[in-house]
């Protein structure tokens, strides 16, 4: 038996001090995914404590037919685009630390990553909050078309067609942003 069907057994037989051991396993990544969509650490915060009190007070309709994880996914998903709709705000979370450029490759090289992070990020911050979850699920957690489908209850076509579109609106804002940073160089 899977542990994650071994907890939710267990604490459907009364025993909810087992849930402990799936926010444990789960708070990062709920977290995560809550921030990814909310780009707000206090919103993620928020968001992640709901989604934990559905999780538990809906726990007697999971069944089972797919992965906790999923299911899981799925009430975090709708849990933080309730809260961004409610909201109605759209923030860039660019890291804004500075470094210090040194002589060697081991600097420059995170220093690249974090400029690509950085670009990465307000390409993401322009989608709005259904489109960016679903690049986010896709490309940051890994998740197929087939479990996107299922975590934001849209047709596996429409998964693939809004990553297609969302795609290239990054790439869009991405071109017009570093074409405006190479004519501020040159």
């Amino acid at each position: 038996m899977d542990k994650d069907l071994f907890y939710i057994y267990q604490i459907k037989q009364g025993d909810i001090t087992v849930f402990s051991q799936l926010i444990d396993k789960y708070k990062d990544m709920v977290f995560n995914l809550a921030f990814q969509i909310t780009k707000n650490r206090e919103d993620a915060e928020e968001v992640s404590q709901d989604a934990f009190v559905k999780v538990y007070n809906s726990l007697h309709n999971f069944k089972g037919t797919s992965k906790f994880s999923t299911w899981l996914y799925s009430i975090v998903y709708n849990t933080a685009i309730s809260k961004m709709r409610k909201k109605h705000i759209d923030t860039v979370d660019i890291d804004s630390k500075s470094y210090s450029i040194e002589d060697n490759q081991e600097t420059g090289l995170l220093l690249k990553q974090k400029e690509q992070k950085e670009y990465i990020n307000y390409a993401l911050s322009k989608l709005n909050p259904d489109d960016r979850a679903i690049v986010i699920l896709y490309y940051l957690e890994s998740k197929n078309i087939n479990e996107i489908a299922e975590v934001t209850s849209m047709t596996a076509n429409n998964i693939k067609i809004k990553l297609f579109r969302a795609r290239k609106l990054m790439h869009s804002k991405l071109k017009t942003l570093l074409s405006n940073e190479i004519s501020t160089i040159l």
